[in-house]
């Protein structure tokens, strides 16, 4: 609901005498939101969708290292396969092990490298049943290179920080027009009965702008809650407002618990998985690849099945840990720490014992990702993106209908609604608004900005236009 909903008006400052409301604020407000901060839009939900199906990307231009050839007989030791991806990568250090539940797929064995920053680790694929390397890969985070490429396409452009703020724009206007546009079209029924027929179709018999506002509004109806959910979870994720996101979690202790490593009196823990956590965090230690079956068997005893990663010590005198990683629901995202010497837990984080708003986030994130459903959960994101560029296209066919055409009021496009919509505001909408904007503006910052900034510059011009006239 990117675009503008809104009844031609004649261009001009002057505001006639209306009746109080709030639909002239809403209505100018969805214009700009739509004519701005559709292009954003535009952008976020295409790659957002190209993003959804990396696994397929994988697929196609790492199938030879993600699958074996042929899965038959028992798999071989870790120790065994540990060992082998060592010797690829000789100046390695082993930092976790990535196992499937999925017989076809290889190991995923995980070294640092001197060479390489931080958030990137040399992933070596492993034949689990002869202990072969199929190959290896620079991964980030634990990503594929095309899974990382898509990654930061979609929220940066490739353009670091500053590209960033893109998708949190996109992410902090998707609710607001969503909203306004919803509220701007119900203004219109006339009656509850023509309002309950008029919005999960579009009108039958109209032509021209009204034809084009009817689907506009119907296809609304029919994303709104994809839309909002778009947002809310694109802003937990995003830098300014997902830092707030984060504070408010920790003030309501609604956090999930860390994985407490510690060991013989030493401290430590690992934080909630998340997105781009996966493959770091060892000191760089040597370890011995038995290790790793030991870990494996004390973590399969303790109720951890399907998928894990299995991760060396995060520091000296510190537990090792068993993560599952299934984030297909019903998800298995519990951990526990593994003292190897005694090949025993001593420590669990389980997925159930998260506090509600921590469960919420992890399963709203995944399913931004179009992962915790699977192939549903992609088809219902690309029908969510197809809705999203068609409000955005229908709203742009509708302000370029709205163009004046006769010979002497000719113009390329329409006129945006008129200024002064603050004078038709009610005092119980006035009152609050204040202190409502600045919980907003605290709370998302890119918002808040971008809206003063509008308020501001659109008052600038009014005046210029006044002193112009007069």
């Amino acid at each position: 609901m990117s675009a503008p909903v809104l009844d031609h008006e004649p261009p001009g400052d002057d505001v006639a005498p209306v009746r109080v409301s709030v639909v002239p604020l809403l209505r100018r407000l969805h214009f700009y939101a739509g004519v701005l901060v559709g292009p954003f839009l535009v952008v976020a939900a295409l790659s957002g969708m190209f993003y959804a199906f990396a696994p397929q990307f994988d697929e196609v231009f790492y199938g030879d290292l993600l699958e074996v050839s042929s899965a038959t007989g028992a798999p071989r030791p870790l120790a065994e396969q540990v060992a082998a991806a060592q010797a690829a990568v000789p100046d390695g250090v082993v930092t976790a092990v990535q196992l499937s539940d999925d017989p076809t797929a290889t190991t995923r064995v995980v070294l640092s490298l001197p060479s390489l920053a931080a958030e990137h680790a040399r992933t070596v694929y492993v034949d689990p049943y002869t202990a072969q390397v199929d190959g290896q890969l620079t991964t980030w985070f634990g990503s594929t290179p095309v899974t990382a490429w898509l990654d930061n396409l979609h929220a940066n452009l490739h353009l670091g920080e500053t590209g960033a703020l893109y998708s949190e724009l996109a992410a902090s206007w998707l609710w607001v027009v969503a909203l306004g546009g919803l509220v701007l079209w119900i203004a219109r029924q006339r009656t509850a009965r023509r309002r309950a027929r008029a919005l999960p179709a579009p009108e039958t018999g109209a032509k021209g702008v009204r034809k084009t506002r009817s689907w506009h509004a119907s296809i609304g109806v029919w994303v709104l809650l994809g839309a909002l959910f778009l947002s809310v979870t694109g802003l937990t994720w995003s830098n300014h407002a997902g830092a707030n996101f984060g504070a408010a979690l920790a003030a309501l202790n609604a956090e999930a618990p860390a994985l407490d490593t510690g060991l013989g009196g030493a401290t430590g823990s690992t934080g909630s998985d998340g997105h781009g956590e996966h493959g770091t965090g060892s000191t760089g230690t040597a370890v011995d690849p038995a290790t790793f079956d030991r870990v494996l068997a004390t973590a399969r005893g303790a109720g951890l099945d399907g998928p894990l990663e299995l991760g060396a010590p995060a520091a000296p005198g510190t537990a090792w840990t068993a993560a599952q990683t299934d984030n297909t629901w019903p998800v298995r995202l519990d951990k526990v720490a593994v003292d190897p010497a005694t090949a025993t837990v001593t420590a669990r984080a389980d997925f159930a014992d998260r506090p509600l708003l921590a469960k919420l986030s992890t399963l709203g994130i995944q399913a931004h990702m179009g992962v915790l459903f699977g192939l549903a959960n992609q088809v219902a994101l690309v029908l969510l993106t197809a809705g999203i560029l068609t409000l955005v296209l229908l709203g742009y066919r509708m302000w370029w209908q709205r163009r004046p055409t006769r010979a002497d009021r000719r113009a390329p496009l329409g006129s945006p609604p008129k200024r002064g919509a603050w004078q038709h505001l009610p005092l119980w909408f006035v009152i609050p608004a204040p202190l409502v904007l600045i919980a907003i503006g605290w709370a998302i910052p890119l918002l808040g900005l971008s809206l003063a900034a509008f308020l501001v510059l659109d008052g600038l011009i009014a005046l210029a236009r006044r002193r112009a006239a007069g």
